[in-house]
């Protein structure tokens, strides 16, 4: 196996080190010994943009996806949804941008360029939390989901007051969707708790249906 070379590092604020990797023609973006994620393996975050697109009900959805990551999921979704569809990418850490239209220009294929994404540089839930009814769907891919690694502030997204802002933010009828490395049952029932239908959903890391299995949550509003 060739070796990793490390291309840049990032300081998330309040937290630790985030650093990018490439080997052979794969990215990575690592926290210490942890992959948080790799360009090898998208299934399980493009499948959190299609599962989400499937369960809309408007022909003109506006989507808030948090954070942007390697872009899968809103590349994913971009390439699902027609003309009329609205995309607002919530990001905290200004690097991962300048990675994703630097190193991983190829990767990211001009997504955030598309005409109907908005980037907002800002914690994803103070967005979430100064927005009401703005959204058809909230899709969540924050740090490794409600089981966190990168920052303890993340821990709010996933409190039963920050479900309750999210579920505040959607339109009737919205889909909070929300991905998760592990399962996490206490998490199922507060979402339960904060006043959703909650569906839960295996997904595989892998395009190919294999790779580690992750879990989506589905909130229906």
């Amino acid at each position: 196996m060739k070796p990793r070379k490390l291309l840049a590092t990032a300081q998330i604020p309040d937290g630790d080190e985030l650093r990018l990797y490439r080997r052979d023609t794969d990215f990575i973006i690592a926290l210490g010994a942890n992959e948080l994620m790799s360009s090898r393996l998208s299934g399980s975050e493009e499948a959190l943009a299609l599962m989400t697109c499937d369960r809309l009900k408007t022909e003109a959805p506006h989507l808030l996806i948090g954070g942007y990551g390697m872009g899968f999921t809103l590349r994913a979704a971009l390439a699902h949804l027609g003309p009329n569809a609205r995309f607002t990418v919530v990001e905290l850490v200004p690097e991962i941008i300048e990675w994703a239209r630097g190193p991983m220009a190829e990767l990211a294929a001009g997504c955030l360029d598309d005409a109907r994404v908005e980037l907002v540089m800002r914690d994803v839930s103070r967005a979430i939390g100064a927005a009401e009814r703005s959204f058809d769907a909230i899709l969540l891919d924050v740090d490794n989901g409600p089981d966190g690694l990168t920052r303890a502030d993340n821990d709010h997204i996933y409190s039963l007051l920050g479900l309750q802002e999210a579920k505040r933010a959607l339109r009737p009828g919205g889909v909070l969707a929300i991905w998760s490395a592990a399962p996490n049952e206490r998490f199922a029932r507060r979402l339960k708790h904060a006043g959703f239908q909650v569906e839960e959903v295996m997904v595989r890391a892998g395009r190919n249906g294999k790779g580690a299995r992750h879990i989506i949550w589905f909130a229906r509003n």
